[in-house]
């Protein structure tokens, strides 16, 4: 449940300090990492504090895939979701599942990895008064309902489907069946947590420790993160270089111009203002791949102009406006492709891919788009604002082209217009804070490929990244059964019906697929992206 939106810090302000460097916005000693071994890559502060079940954006989520390891790990080219602290997921009916953990498992404090360290961590993350962002991923285990309420205070400290049996065995029990659980549980909200997250909170939330590849030297929020290798990590993909040092970038330009002037060695977005002359910069140390990556337009349901009668054509009509072809081709360059779906082309036809699936909704035609927007009662309030975060100049290039369209689709040049907001994390928490009068822009990481979560964190009623508030019952009973079905075709083509409840009602507009994009410098060798867009830098060697 990522956001895949790339944030761009905050103001300097070491909230976070560890070692306090100098602040700024991302430059840097020569070299790019300034010492040997260690690389340098671009990066933005999290939205929040480092916690596995309250990150739900892309920033964030780097850093946890760094210093945690859970019990499945997707492998970096396949993203096939494979054992990693798990030796083995039992279940004979896809609802009690016993998992037991490989030995020799510690957190990077050297305390070791129980079936209590993920327990407690799941319970945590459930519970309501610990207000976690992804509390939601619990819902499935027997008494979440109680642990996290949607109305009144919780009765429960515990999910009682949670049971340690063993230092290295615990059960789960869910509420219904979830063939597809096991494969959930690489998502970083799943990792497990040391004793000293709950002994001394503030002290983890400081410098947090993991029990993955990495740990964390030092923060200085607005300016940089140090990871280094952790030399006592037990695991088989242990760290090809000495640490990574994540530079905050408030500008994606700036940090390009880093990358090329030698003072930064990896960029892992590649703004869309310098796609025209990346090949020539950087040759084959430019990267252009697949990722699982949606971008979207959603819309405040909060707000009655969005969920009154005749909305849906509306937003139909606007799906309409969009010229989606002509944008991808002239600003994004091969590096997004027109959307047909709402989920990704990586999964793939079995994996519930379905081109086409959004039909003459997301084709672009402005004379049909023009009748929809007038039957369903006009724009609301008369014009359309479109808000994005502003700190990537990207954003702006695009919101201002889909703004075009529809104005030119309308035949009204101030139909709509960018409204920006200066940071990511500004931008989130107005999102957070059901702030938005209009659509906005928005995007989804997969966490792991399965079409259930390109649908159901986003679109089911009260879902955690379910930033709209939509909420449709045939959709919410349509991937309760999808969910149950233990057959992975049958699941597939129910979360595929739920996906037409999504089309039929225009809950959001997909735009197009994105490509993960990257570039680094020559001191770097074995670079790749994984199908979720982020550098594996874990493989990643320095010269």
């Amino acid at each position: 449940m990522r956001s895949a939106t790339h944030a761009r810090g905050a103001a300097c302000a070491a909230v976070v300090a560890l070692a306090v460097t100098a602040c700024g916005g991302g430059g840097g000693s020569g070299g790019g990492g300034g010492e040997s071994g260690v690389l340098s890559s671009s990066w933005g502060d999290p939205q929040n504090p480092l916690e596995p079940s309250n990150t739900n954006e892309v920033q964030g989520g780097k850093v946890l895939d760094m210093i945690f390891r859970g019990l499945k790990k997707y492998d970096p080219k396949t993203g096939k979701a494979e054992d990693m602290l798990a030796q083995k997921i039992d279940t004979s009916d896809s609802q009690n599942f016993t998992i037991t953990l490989k030995d020799g498992w510690t957190f990077s404090n050297g305390e070791k990895v129980t079936a209590k360290s993920f327990v407690d961590a799941w319970n945590y993350g459930a519970s309501l008064k610990n207000n976690q962002k992804n509390a939601y991923f619990f819902g499935y285990i027997q008494g979440y309902d109680k642990v996290h309420p949607d109305s009144g205070s919780q009765s429960a400290e515990t999910l009682s489907g949670l049971k340690v049996v063993d230092d290295r065995t615990f059960t789960v029990a869910l509420n219904q069946k979830f063939s597809s659980f096991p494969d959930t549980l690489g998502y970083a909200a799943f990792a497990p947590l040391p004793q000293s997250f709950f002994t001394d909170h503030a002290g983890w939330l400081a410098q947090p420790v993991g029990d993955g590849p990495y740990r964390i030297e030092s923060y200085t929020k607005g300016s940089q993160m140090s990871l280094k290798k952790w030399d006592g990590y037990p695991g088989a993909d242990k760290a090809q270089n000495d640490g990574v040092t994540l530079k905050v970038y408030t500008d994606s330009d700036t940090a390009y111009t880093d990358l090329i002037a030698g003072n930064l060695d990896l960029v892992d977005d590649v703004p869309a203002s310098q796609l025209k002359n990346v090949k020539s910069d950087l040759g084959d140390r430019y990267i252009n791949t697949p990722a699982g990556i949606i971008q979207t337009l959603a819309f405040p349901y909060y707000d009655s102009a969005w969920s009154r009668s005749g909305a849906e054509k509306v937003r139909t009509g606007l799906s309409m406006a969009i010229n989606r072809k002509q944008i991808t081709d002239t600003i994004f360059r091969n590096t997004r492709t027109p959307a047909t779906d709402w989920t990704s082309p990586v999964l793939g036809a079995d994996g519930g891919f379905k081109e086409g699936l959004c039909g003459s909704a997301c084709d672009y035609d402005p004379a049909q788009a023009k009748r929809l927007i007038q039957e369903g009662g006009g724009l609301p309030g008369g014009q359309l604002k479109i808000t994005y975060n502003a700190d990537t100049g990207s954003h702006r290039m695009w919101v201002d082209a889909v703004c075009n369209s529809i104005n030119n689709a309308l035949g009204n040049d101030k139909a709509c217009v960018g409204n920006p907001i200066g940071t990511f994390a500004d931008f989130r928490n107005q999102i957070g804070r059901h702030k938005m009068t209009g659509p906005f822009r928005a995007g989804w990481q997969m966490d792991y490929p399965l079409i259930q979560n390109f649908l159901q964190p986003l679109y089911y009623t009260n879902a955690s990244s379910n930033d709209g508030k939509w909420s449709n019952k045939d959709f919410d009973k349509l991937v309760d059964q999808a969910n149950a079905q233990t057959d992975t075709g049958k699941a597939v083509s129910t979360f595929q019906q739920a996906e037409e409840v999504v089309r039929d009602n225009m809950a959001a507009i997909p735009l197009w697929y994105q490509n993960g994009s990257a570039g680094y410098s020559e001191r770097l060798s074995n670079v790749a992206l994984n199908p979720f867009s982020v550098p594996v830098y874990n493989e990643i060697k320095v010269s």
